[in-house]
């Protein structure tokens, strides 16, 4: 490894969803037993039958239970598994607080998920000391302050750093550096390889590929002419090349999109009409936090069975303010949706981009576009300077109930509150 040669770290949170339960539950309500040491599940409704694996414990996983698997299918491997519902607002604010933390090591962050993001090293090895040293600091330095693990990936790019991040857990830090690639990452099953899922591992194994090393012996173009374009990629990847793929990280988006998978079964329009507000202004703030409207607005369904359906419309104006995208997408979901199917993700996107300076005013634009922008133009900047959670619009929280309000924060959170 040459002095010269970039550090990248890509740091997963461990079980996050049940980490970021255990520590709140722990931290502020006083609760004895952590859940990351038991059998348990963050999901939704047991009684649904509808519900979901989101996230498991490291003793839950050990009984065979897999995320995204029904809850009843886990229950009947585990007796005693304990499930907890789901909590998206507390994990919004950890994911955020996290990310925070990454900021103060390092000015290139690089968010991948809600728990798993890029932080870039090169060139600081005088202020951190070496790469493994460094990334040994930043894990306890997590575990310490927000209370919660995380396994760190080092190596020269994003792909090499990721794919060391899943190597064993939990709270562990280790490499892949180009060197290493024919000890470490060649002898793994190809299914470990980034980018590859269980349609492309049954190609691959047609074609008698088994491991990631020999993918990256393969002939690419026998792998083009059987998975396409994505067979290069996985080619490059198995090589620890990280193409274009990963690297063109401040290429500009072609779509700004969002989705949320549901704790328990959607069944009713209002409850559906508040998601999609809250995705929505999601997709709103980072069109305009990037000067882009989009005038194709896409939306999402996914129902209790996993059977998935989209449906786009054209504008006839091309925007970026919630409200109207927000209403866009109501008009496209009640076309989409048959009012009967439970619902388990929705998901809203904008396509057919423009740069906001360079739109000009439509004969179609809603007349009061104009209050429009000046008031997400408000909350934008009030979120900035005081968090999400800032300012709510009033229809997000209709007929929430009292069990549902937001609880003290978690001790990851307090920190936030000292500087904010």
């Amino acid at each position: 490894m040459s002095k010269q040669e970039s550090i990248i770290c890509h740091i997963d949170v461990n079980s996050a969803y049940l980490s970021w339960t255990a520590v709140y539950r722990m931290q502020f309500l006083g609760e004895s037993l952590d859940l990351r040491t038991v059998p348990a599940v963050i999901g939704g409704s047991e009684e649904s039958r509808h519900g979901i694996v989101l996230a498991k414990s490291g003793p839950a996983k050990k009984y065979g239970i897999k995320t995204g698997e029904p809850l009843f299918q886990a229950r009947q491997k585990c007796p005693q598994l304990i499930v907890v519902p789901p909590d998206h607002a507390l994990y919004a604010e950890a994911s955020r607080q996290l990310i925070r933390l990454l900021q103060e090591i390092s000015p290139v962050v690089d968010q991948y998920s809600i728990d798993e993001a890029w932080i870039d090293l090169s060139g600081m090895e005088r202020l951190y000391g070496p790469p493994v040293l460094a990334a040994e600091r930043i894990k306890n330095r997590i575990r310490e302050e927000l209370g919660f693990t995380v396994n760190i990936g080092v190596s020269s790019n994003k792909l090499l750093a990721k794919m060391a991040s899943d190597f064993q857990k939990p709270d562990l830090v280790h490499t892949l550096f180009p060197e290493e690639i024919p000890d470490k990452l060649w002898p793994l099953p190809v299914r470990e390889l980034f980018y590859v899922g269980s349609s492309t591992e049954k190609k691959l194994l047609e074609m008698g590929i088994r491991t990631i090393g020999q993918l990256a012996a393969a002939d690419p173009q026998r792998l083009r002419q059987k998975l396409h374009q994505h067979g290069l990629i996985i080619w490059e990847f198995a090589n620890g090349r990280c193409s274009h793929f990963l690297d063109e990280q401040h290429a500009e988006n072609k779509s700004y999109g969002n989705s949320t998978t549901t704790g328990q079964d959607v069944v009713d329009r209002e409850t559906a009409h508040r998601i999609l507000l809250s995705l929505c202004e999601s997709v709103g703030s980072r069109l305009r936090k990037d000067a882009q409207q989009g005038s194709c607005i896409s939306v999402t369904i996914r129902s209790s069975s996993f059977a998935n359906s989209s449906q786009q419309m054209q504008l006839p104006f091309p925007t970026a303010a919630t409200m109207e995208i927000f209403r866009a997408a109501c008009r496209v979901f009640d076309r989409l949706w048959d009012g009967r199917t439970p619902l388990r993700l929705l998901g809203v996107s904008m396509s057919s981009l423009e740069k906001g300076e360079d739109w000009q005013p439509s004969l179609f634009q809603e007349a009061n576009h104009e209050k429009l922008s000046k008031a997400d133009a408000a909350i934008d900047q009030l979120r900035s300077r005081f968090g999400k959670q800032a300012i709510v619009r009033a229809s997000l929280l209709q007929n929430e109930k009292k069990e549902d309000k937001p609880k003290d924060r978690p001790a990851f959170c307090r920190r936030a509150d000292a500087e904010d």
